[in-house]
């Protein structure tokens, strides 16, 4: 059953349909009297945006609603849900591929321009990336899931005599756990991807005495935005797609509003599944960084990006 993207309480619909497919009525929440899901009207852009953004609201509508039927006036039902799981593949695809190329990019940055990109080693050096990447996130995945796993066996013995589970609860799926990982992944790859694209540069010029140190900190040629970007965002993005902000809120006069995406849990267990996750791709990480860089040197290389 779908959800309220602001409250996160179930609703029946989320819009109605009216004869025509392009004539349609948003649905109100019955319990916040918002509306139940204002992305239904939204187009892929302004969905993209929202999720580089890290908008709770489009997390609910693309894990919860994503595909869900309306109320039909004078037409039948047609069409199923697509199952969380055939998501997976495509958008983990090719958020995949993405990544292999900002990795690729990262540890060939003085590819020549007279390569072809279509040379058999230029290839051969791309698979690689690609499936320690692929090994990378499906480590990091599964490490993520089976601590998500042994956290709610944990919260689920402590809170056994709770008798009314939130509707977030309800609608939990581990098939959320991977889709989430993958849409709050956008955020750090499309950060990376500008950096591959406009590389930092480092000045020639020596940095004058009056300067402060801890200005001379942030200096391209001593911060690596990169390993920032990917580590540090990129767990914080995860954390962000898995339980959302770590506070409640309610509007006067109204219901308390969940501010929930898929773990109602504390964030500090949050934070560890994340850790988790972290530790088992690391641990991948090392054992693949030899043949994915083919040499010692491009082997150590790749273990400096991945691991946190």
């Amino acid at each position: 059953m779908p959800i309220c993207t602001t409250c996160t309480r179930h609703v029946p619909y989320l819009y109605t349909v009216y004869e025509s497919a392009y004539n349609l009525r948003l649905e109100h929440c019955p319990s916040c009297g918002a509306f139940a899901d204002p992305y239904v009207e939204h187009d892929s852009l302004l969905l993209l945006i929202d999720l580089i953004l890290l908008k709770r609201g489009v997390y609910r509508h693309l894990l919860y609603n994503r595909g869900s039927e309306p109320r039909r006036i004078g037409q039948q039902d047609v069409g199923t849900k697509p199952t969380r799981w055939s998501l997976i593949v495509p958008i983990g695809g090719t958020l995949t591929a993405l990544d292999a190329f900002i990795r690729w990019s990262h540890l060939n940055p003085q590819q020549a321009i007279a390569v072809s990109p279509w040379s058999t080693g230029t290839i051969v050096n791309f698979s690689r990336i690609f499936i320690g990447c692929f090994v990378e996130t499906l480590a990091f995945h599964v490490g993520v899931i089976v601590a998500c796993y042994v956290v709610l066996k944990f919260l689920s013995v402590l809170k056994r005599s709770e008798s009314h589970p939130s509707d977030i609860r309800n609608e939990f799926r581990f098939a959320l756990i991977p889709l989430a990982l993958f849409y709050s992944s956008i955020t750090k790859l499309f950060l990376l991807f500008l950096l591959t694209i406009w590389k930092p540069s480092i000045s020639a010029i020596p940095a004058v005495s009056s300067t402060p140190a801890y200005m001379m900190l942030m200096d391209d040629d001593k911060l690596d935005k990169e390993w920032i970007v990917r580590n540090v965002l990129g767990g914080m993005s995860a954390g962000f797609g898995l339980r959302g902000q770590s506070f409640l809120a309610c509007y006067p006069g109204s219901v308390q509003m969940n501010h929930t995406v898929i773990l109602d849990c504390n964030p500090v267990f949050t934070m560890m599944i994340i850790v988790f996750g972290w530790l088992a791709k690391t641990a991948m990480a090392g054992l693949i960084s030899a043949w994915v860089g083919g040499s010692s040197l491009s082997g150590e290389r790749w273990l400096a990006y991945s691991i946190p």
